[in-house]
């Protein structure tokens, strides 16, 4: 891949996110920065989530999952327009009544102040894990692509991707980025297309051939309906989807932010529901690219997916080399391995300008939420008069969350081994179970409860699925694996249930 390009590619998009940021942040206060003045058109809010949703993560690792799983994503997919249709019936409706900038200021009403701390400490915490994966993500592909050639050590380049985030989000806030994560957005489609573009035209396939090259394979095939798959089947993928989506968008501040910058309720349904139908085409669409990757690598000679069947069972791509099969990898390396090394310089700067747009459209984000739940929950903002301190304040709690990521992805690529940051990320996903059973007990039930025993509740139902999880497969025959948010959040609601005011 060419670096000179794809240096001067990475300039010109950032001075494109530069300018949004200059021009969103003029006349900007707390409320430009907190909520947007509720002034976002729902159309943008819409089409910027789709890159929020759809991270650097997910940008590579949707691609390379047809391989094993074929289109069967689609099934959580399909799941998430039911937990689309929870939030924009149930949690918007209450998120706008109470007129609430942090979400979390629902507990507050609810149950207490010490709920209320306890929901926003955890969404904090799940939130710095959350964001600095995405974030050593972005650093490494810029290191790669970048930064090794001009001999750039990677903690400088952490530094300048969390610093780039901080320049054009500390003035502007959420409105910034309603803004950005929608240029964002069309980058991330944008290098989807071209990629299958490119790789149709080296294969000589027509639009109509390709579609049917695809559908005529086996990796097009969507549903499972045995029972006996387990985790495979149409059912539990769809309930996987539908409570991901509740939890990790509606009890989400990072996600739920950008919906409270729209000018009213109907708005922000209208912005959910066809953000909800867009995705579910963004999501076809990069299935669609990775089968046509998987097609075009063994088309070519690259891939040798029966070799690497019979290699070991985390391999997916076996790679052909002039001696034979040389290198197995795993599928997330399919799509990055097929665009630096095999589509040509064009298809590297586009994959690389992809996977930077798409990350950055859920780091951005995760930065201001940070310092909006952080400000309004913990330092309580809103019940302070004094303008000025109150902006030195906010300019110093952006910084910091900036340092802290900072701190976290030099400690991650430090770790040195992949194992163990995804335990880590997994990990954060149990910061989500106590805010699903505060929400669900909130909201099905009348029942008050002892604030002072939340804090307690909180803590131990992680502690106890966690010992579920561990102890499952020899007392149970089971492991538990989402499912285990479910555990946690009903352990949760079983200890507000008892712990009665």
């Amino acid at each position: 891949m060419n670096t000179e390009l794809a240096l001067l590619v990475i300039a010109a998009y950032f001075g494109i996110l530069l300018v949004i940021s200059l021009v969103t942040g003029r006349k900007s206060d707390h409320k430009t920065f907190f909520t947007g003045n509720r002034a976002s058109p729902w159309y943008a809010v819409a089409f910027g989530m789709i890159g929020a949703t759809l991270s650097g993560v997910t940008f590579i690792s949707i691609p390379g999952a047809v391989g094993n799983s074929q289109f069967g994503y689609m099934q959580i997919v399909i799941g998430y327009l039911l937990g689309y249709f929870v939030i924009a019936t149930v949690l918007l409706p209450l998120y706008y009544k109470l007129n609430l900038t942090s979400i979390y200021q629902y507990l507050r009403d609810r149950f207490g102040n010490h709920a209320y701390k306890t929901g926003a400490v955890y969404f904090l915490l799940s939130r710095i894990i959350g964001a600095s994966l995405r974030l050593y993500l972005i650093a490494m592909v810029i290191q790669l692509a970048v930064c090794d050639a001009l001999g750039v050590p990677f903690e400088v380049t952490v530094f300048l991707s969390i610093g780039l985030i901080y320049l054009y989000t500390f003035r502007g806030g959420i409105k910034t980025v309603v803004w950005t994560d929608t240029l964002q957005t069309f980058c991330m489609l944008l290098a989807a297309g071209l990629t299958i573009f490119l790789i149709n035209d080296q294969l000589g396939w027509s639009l109509g051939e390709m579609v049917s090259e695809i559908r005529a394979s086996d990796y097009s095939d969507i549903f499972s309906w045995d029972m006996s798959d387990g985790r495979e089947n149409f059912i539990f993928q769809f309930l996987t989807g539908a409570f991901m989506t509740i939890v990790m968008t509606g009890l989400d501040q990072d996600m739920m932010q950008k919906n409270l910058t729209c000018r009213n309720l109907g708005d922000a349904q209208k912005n959910m529901f066809w953000f909800s139908i867009v995705l579910v085409f963004a999501n076809i669409l990069f299935l669609s690219l990775g089968a046509l990757l998987y097609l075009y690598g063994s088309e070519m000679g690259f891939l040798d997916i029966e070799a690497a069947q019979l290699a070991e069972e985390n391999c997916a791509i076996c790679l052909q080399g002039v001696e034979g099969l040389m290198d197995c990898r795993k599928t997330d390396e399919l799509f990055p391995v097929l665009a630096l090394n095999h589509l040509g310089p064009v298809a590297g700067v586009v994959f690389v300008l992809g996977v930077i747009a798409a990350a950055y459209s859920s780091a951005d984000s995760a930065l201001t939420a940070l310092t909006t739940s952080f400000c309004v929950d913990i330092l309580d903002f809103e019940e302070k008069a004094d303008s000025a301190q109150k902006l030195k304040t906010r300019y110093l709690v952006h910084v910091a969350f900036a340092v802290v990521l900072l701190l976290v992805i030099i400690i991650f690529s430090k770790l040195n081994e992949e194992a163990v940051i995804w335990e880590i990320f997994k990990a954060a996903g149990y910061t989500y179970g106590p805010l699903l059973g505060l929400y669900a007990f909130g909201l099905f039930t009348k029942r008050q409860v002892n604030d002072r025993a939340v804090p307690f509740i909180c803590i131990a139902a992680p502690i106890l699925s966690y010992g579920i999880q561990v102890g499952s497969p020899s007392l149970l025959g089971y492991t538990f694996g989402f499912e285990i948010l479910l555990v946690n959040g009903l352990l949760t609601f079983l200890g507000l249930f008892i712990f009665k005011k």
